[in-house]
């Protein structure tokens, strides 16, 4: 008898079933490598419009995260997609290099080792540190499987690019937008520098809460409450920060608010009337009465003493007092905070704060010297309590302002610092217009949330004092602290810096003689006597100039960028500084639109941490599941909100790759002996189903290609692994198979669903590759030679579709109609399939009976339908003729199947059931076959 298993059209291919990611993902590295693919994906869009993601730099000084390997594969799965949709979208990767999180690890090193070096060492040994991290972080980044220009990225510390930076602040001054002047800035006793606002994160604090009153002798009270007695009169303030009633300077109070004078234990106390009542059980008072009301801005100008220091506290007004707590009138030091240095400044008042880098007050403060702040506040209570000024003392847990390095509670301090002006040339009101105009926001509410921020934030304090930066170049008198900042001057040293192989350290080498102009002398004071300005910039403006030394400088760029995409924090990060910076000095946003993304969070959607230890490293997922994982992980959820991870959520995504996987190998197995340029069938000339079939698939194409233009890339991977599992593996593969299998090589029937299939894949791995990279290319590998039209790589896939528009809406519509009747042919052959009455659907035979008139064109079909249904033969009558008790449908009104063992017997080639077999057990189809491969 003949082996008709040699007479079929088997699967071929090399694909293997099983992934092996982790041992395979390597080489696949290591083929990108060696042909540089990355290259080669460019090149297929030479003459593309350019598409340019900026990408945001990451710290280098430390090993990447969950948060920063989702960051990169995102910007991966775009760049690459543009690339595919006809951009050319070049990708440089970036590094910041400078800051305190770099020089923090190194002093702990030095610390560590009892070395005191001068600053040139330290910037060369966090040179060095950041270096090494880079060099880990790039290979952590590629092995993701993220392409771009890893050879020659851009780092904060290069040259040109530090000279950049340089230039940007020459530019700011040029404009007049830099001022040098002290006002309170967050600042870090630990860290001692300066904080900028993306520096400080807010934690629980537990702070002393103590209510103190400031005593008014002044005349003035009683021609506003004539009742006063000037040595009992008080005005009550409520602070969190006893340390700050040293710096008092004034009491503010709200000109709209209604304020009592208040009689209790033989005292008056002047307070908000709105709040006496709650104030009174604080005080503990078990009677009060309330001699005069009258509004605030009645109360301004009358003198207050302060509690122990020799001098007056006058009250001011102020908007921002609130009856949300305390008592209405709020303890004003201007040296110590924000509202409070602006009524300051309103009011003349004295700027003080006495303390040094280290938070230690100074000598001027007597009984304080030498305590930093944490000491001082029960000192100051104490002072306060043995002046009978407490009226009541407790804790306050609250949140509070703390560094984002060390972790430590912050402090507001009046240092002298350099400021861009908000104000000046408009910036605050450009910016804004920017946000609201000029940039798309994804998701849309980024826009109001920056624009709040810009909208509120005070002036930006660009200057920090440490020694790992770019140095805020200047010269400062050593007479009387005039500064000389010539941007003519400053675009001179820049240009040194960028000739320099070290860039800015030439600041710092460089003897004063050398970088000040001859003959230099101060206009203040005619001095001559200058020294280098030792300040470096905020790394925020560091990175946020990125615009200027990248964007502008780099071929592979333009500006402005087309995208920023970072995290939520970057809102008053990077999108804010970049912002500030490029309508600084450009007039324009450096983005056209901005994509932010959430956090990553564990299963449970708690934040990760190392006290909770669920913590994941992206290494763990590699070395577990495979990097390919980590980016289907990536695309398949909401990244714009915050993100959970879990062994539970990725092994699910490790069996919707499979599904994917084995209908690619389903693919590359049934093309084995097809050559487009020969073998491919023409539209019109497909068979109906495989043009049919197309039609979905291009549709589902099309919906996938929309959400790469839109960024919904979870709709991507969803639709990809949906369209596998239901309209290919259940559906259009599960029918084809057969023709596939049993018709001759070169026959129309194999050739059209072989067409289908080709094409059918090409879009598949062109959806497939921005996001499973590793495994795109793999299939694209394991292609015939003859099938791989777009060169080297699967990244060069450009397909294009126009001469394959699939179906015609009829045709469509009578289709639709046969796969949902499929599906329910499907729904009455399963319970006599579960009884086992029948083994396989080609064991069946069904009669459908419908109502004519609403599946016209079925019967036309008849011949094809016991193939579109698997089963050996299908029969269509009129409904009329439908028997008792058959399956009727639920879901398609006019439609009855009946289900029935098919007659006659298994063809030994086909398996498909019939009544009048040869002599060697093969069906009338599969002996003409047989005859036809013969004569072959």
């Amino acid at each position: 008898m003949t082996d008709y298993k040699k007479t079929l059209n088997l699967p071929k291919t090399s694909f293997p079933m099983r992934a092996n990611l982790t041992q395979n993902e390597p080489k696949m590295l290591s083929f990108w490598e060696e042909i540089n693919a990355y290259q080669e994906m460019v090149k297929a869009n030479v003459n593309g419009k350019p598409y340019v993601l900026h990408d945001g730099p990451p710290y280098a000084n430390g090993h990447i995260h969950m948060g920063t390997a989702m960051n990169k594969v995102l910007k991966d799965i775009i760049v690459k997609s543009r690339n595919m949709m006809g951009f050319c979208a070049q990708y440089v990767p970036g590094w910041d290099c400078h800051g305190l999180p770099i020089e923090h690890k190194v002093a702990q090193e030095l610390k560590a080792k009892g070395k005191v070096v001068p600053s040139i060492v330290i910037r060369k040994i966090c040179r060095e540190y950041a270096s090494k991290f880079l060099d880990i972080q790039r290979k952590e980044f590629k092995r993701l499987g993220v392409m771009g220009e890893w050879d020659n990225p851009y780092q904060t510390m290069h040259p040109s690019y530090e000279a950049a930076t340089a230039r940007e602040l020459g530019n700011f001054i040029k404009n007049g937008s830099v001022v040098r002047g002290k006002k309170p800035i967050y600042w870090c006793i630990d860290c001692e520098t300066a904080l900028a606002e993306a520096e400080v994160e807010y934690d629980d604090h537990t702070s002393p809460s103590i209510f103190v009153a400031f005593p008014v002798k002044d005349h003035k009270v009683k021609d506003t409450f004539p009742q006063a007695d000037l040595d009992k009169t008080f005005a009550v303030i409520w602070t969190t920060t006893p340390w700050t009633i040293p710096g008092n300077m004034a009491v503010a109070v709200h000109p709209e608010f209604e304020y009592s004078l208040v009689k209790a234990d033989n005292a008056h106390y002047i307070l908000a009337t709105e709040l006496v009542s709650d104030l009174s059980e604080i005080f503990g008072w078990k009677a009060y009465e309330i001699q005069g009301k009258v509004q605030g801005a009645e109360l301004e100008g009358i003198k207050a003493a302060h509690p122990f220091i020799d001098r007056e506290s006058p009250l001011v007004l102020a908007s921002y007092v609130t009856l949300d707590s305390g008592t209405g009138l709020v303890h004003t030091a201007p040296g110590h905070g924000r509202e409070d240095y602006e009524t300051g400044m309103k009011y003349g008042l004295e700027v003080l704060s006495p303390l040094d880098d280290q938070g230690r007050f100074l000598s001027s403060i007597d009984f304080l010297e030498g305590k930093n702040v944490h000491e001082a506040n029960p000192l100051v209570i104490e002072k306060l309590e043995n002046a009978g000024l407490l009226l009541n003392q407790n804790k306050l847990s609250h949140s509070y302002p703390h560094c984002w390095r060390c972790k430590k509670s912050v402090i507001f301090r009046a240092t002298t610092q350099w400021f861009i002006s908000m104000e000046k040339n408009n910036l605050r009101s450009r910016a804004l217009d920017a946000i609201m105009n000029d940039v798309q926001w994804i998701p849309a509410w980024g826009r109001q949330r920056i624009y709040s921020m810009i909208e509120n934030r005070p002036d930006w304090c660009i200057s920090r004092q440490r020694n790992w930066g770019v140095p805020i170049i200047a010269l400062l008198c050593s007479k009387c602290d005039h500064t000389y900042m010539d941007p003519e001057w400053i675009f001179s040293i820049t240009d040194k810096f960028e000739a320099h192989e070290r860039g800015c350290d030439y600041w710092f080498e460089a003897d004063l003689h050398e970088v000040m102009p001859d003959g230099l002398t101060c206009p203040g004071c005619g001095s001559q006597d200058w020294k280098k300005e030792d300040d470096i910039l905020d790394v925020w403006f560091d990175s946020g100039t990125s615009f200027a030394a990248v964007l502008e400088k780099r071929k592979e760029c333009t500006y402005p960028a087309d995208m920023y995409l970072e995290g939520t924090d970057q809102h008053r990060g990077w999108f804010h500084s970049s912002l500030l910076a490029s309508v600084g000095t450009r007039g324009q946003a450096p983005y056209k639109s901005v994509l932010t993304h959430g956090y990553v969070v564990d299963g449970d959607g708690r934040k990760m941490s190392k006290s909770l230890g669920n913590v994941i490293a992206p290494q763990e997922i590699i070395d577990k599941y495979g990097a390919e994982i980590l980016r289907i992980w990536v695309a398949a959820v909401d990244y714009q909100e915050d993100v959970r991870i879990s062994d539970e959520i990725l092994n699910r995504l490790v069996d919707a790759y499979r599904r994917i996987r084995n209908t690619s190998r389903y693919f590359l197995g049934n093309l084995f002996d097809f050559d487009p340029s020969e073998d491919m069938v023409a539209n019109d000339e497909l068979l109906p189903l495989d043009r049919y079939a197309l039609t979905l698939i291009l549709n589902k194409h099309s919906t996938m290609q929309k959400a790469y233009e839109k960024f919904e890339f979870h709709k991507i991977f969803h639709t990809l692994h949906n369209t596998c599992v239901v309209e290919l593996s259940s559906f259009y593969l599960d029918i084809i198979k057969d023709r596939l299998y049993v018709y001759p090589p070169k026959s129309l029937e194999r050739r059209s669903a072989q067409t289908a299939l080709f094409l059918m894949l090409e879009s598949m791995l062109s959806n497939m590759a921005p996001v499973l990279s590793f495994t795109a290319e793999e299939i694209y590998q394991h292609l015939p030679q003859k099938l791989k039209r777009y060169g080297r790589t699967v990244f060069g896939l450009r397909p294009d579709f126009k001469d394959y528009p699939g179906s015609g809406q009829d045709e469509k519509d009578l289709w639709d109609m046969v796969y949902a009747v499929r599906q329910e042919v499907t729904k009455a052959i399963e319970p006599l399939r579960k009884s086992k009455e029948l083994g396989h659907s080609l064991d069946s035979m069904v009669v459908l009976y419908v109502d004519e008139d609403k599946f016209d064109g079925l019967k036309a079909l008849e011949k094809e339908l016991g193939f579109i249904f698997i089963v050996s033969k299908a029969v269509v009558k009129p409904m009329n003729q439908a028997p008792e008790g058959i399956f009727k449908s639920q879901e398609m009104d006019g439609l009855m199947v009946e289900v029935s063992r098919a007659p006659g017997e298994k063809c030994s080639r086909c398996w498909i059931y019939n009544e009048t077999l040869d002599s060697e057990m093969a069906c009338p189809r599969c002996s003409g076959i047989m005859k036809e491969l013969t004569l072959d």
